[in-house]
């Protein structure tokens, strides 16, 4: 079977430092959380990492340090994991579906501009699939309308915009370790920022609430979480992060030789604009307009190969039709037809390609 993806960590690359952690007793808040923290921070260039349970508590928590309150309005991508507008739901805010550009699969900038107001508290661009392409215009309409901007970069750790990796662009960014990631941690997630008043901030609630010390004790000046992660998750992280730009230009040079097979069969690939360098967390096409995505899935899955659709259009799910009916065309269109490939270290492109090419053949 070819799986969709295949982490890259093995038990044999962690076997001493796991070892040494079963050994010291210490499972939580000890060596390896702090060299991962540290070492993700002196990766991305960024003045402060915290980490999380997920992707999802990051999103939350970023929207609560920036005050976002029930009855705030909030933008978010149209086309993600629901766990980008939950996190809005959650606040008791009130999301605002922005429709996407239909080949960086990204926010649309027009879309936008016609919607943004002053009850606007929060706008989550999505770097999907990792792709961060677009972001500079999302921004700078952020800066005109003085919105902050919340990066929702579950997939795009290594991307990079311009010389800046991603991480260290936005207001706020979060990323994802899901196993599905090019770092994977099992469960895991980080938040970064460069705002002083959001560092001041994020470490209070990420201590469950406390600053410093009392006399014995915690002096506990909020409310705030246990959204921490584990040692040997931290540890998994941090082997990890140690070659990650090599696994990066990898899976790069696996999508372009999909492209290289596909591109003549009509398959459209996300775009990349100038500038960009994308981490290829997932490589996703666009199939031609005489092939049903559902039964190229079903196909491949008889050919022993895993495949899946891109991602979601979240204003056509149940939950939110049903509640705003307000429905994003391009993001609908884009959900239909784009199929997610394998991609991972070692994997036969030859393979997968020959089938989706034959499966076309008869189209």
């Amino acid at each position: 079977m070819i799986k969709l993806i295949q982490p890259s960590i093995t038990l044999e690359s962690i076997n001493d430092e796991l070892k040494e952690i079963f050994d010291s007793g210490q499972f939580t808040q000890g060596k390896y959380v702090d060299l991962f923290q540290n070492s993700l921070q002196d990766y991305l260039g960024v003045e402060y990492v915290g980490l999380t349970t997920s992707a999802t508590t990051a999103l939350a928590l970023g929207l609560r340090v920036m005050g976002v309150k029930p009855g705030d309005k909030v933008a978010v991508s149209d086309y993600s994991w629901p766990a980008s507008s939950n996190v809005i739901e959650e606040l008791g805010a009130t999301p605002v579906f922005i429709d996407i550009d239909n080949q960086t699969f990204n926010m649309s900038a027009t879309d936008l501009e016609k919607k943004i107001n002053d009850r606007f508290a929060a706008v989550i661009f999505v770097d999907t699939f990792g792709n961060p392409s677009g972001i500079k215009e999302i921004k700078n309409i952020c800066t005109r309308h003085n919105v902050p901007l919340l990066e929702d970069a579950a997939c795009a750790l290594g991307s990079k915009i311009d010389d800046i990796k991603v991480g260290a662009f936005s207001d706020i960014t979060c990323f994802s370790f899901h196993p599905r990631k090019v770092l994977n941690t099992g469960e895991g997630g980080a938040i970064t920022t460069n705002n002083k008043k959001y560092i001041d901030d994020l470490k209070i609630k990420l201590s469950a609430g406390a600053s410093g010390k009392a006399e014995i004790g915690l002096n506990f000046v909020d409310f705030g979480f246990n959204f921490r992660l584990t040692e040997i998750q931290a540890l998994m992280g941090w082997k990890q992060l140690l070659t990650l730009d090599e696994l990066i230009n990898e899976r790069n040079k696996i999508k372009e030789d999909y492209i290289t097979s596909l591109v003549n069969y009509k398959f459209a690939p996300q775009k990349i604009e100038t500038g960009i360098k994308h981490n290829s967390q997932s490589v996703v096409f666009l199939v031609p307009d005489n092939i049903n995505r559902n039964d190229l899935v079903k196909y491949l899955l008889t050919k022993d190969i895993e495949s899946t659709l891109g991602t979601y259009c979240l204003s056509a799910t149940s939950f939110n039709k049903a509640k705003y009916n307000e429905i994003q065309e391009t993001s609908s269109l884009i959900h239909s037809k784009a199929i997610t490939l394998p991609c991972y270290q070692g994997l036969e492109v030859k393979k997968v390609a020959h089938e989706i090419i034959n499966y076309t053949a008869y189209k």
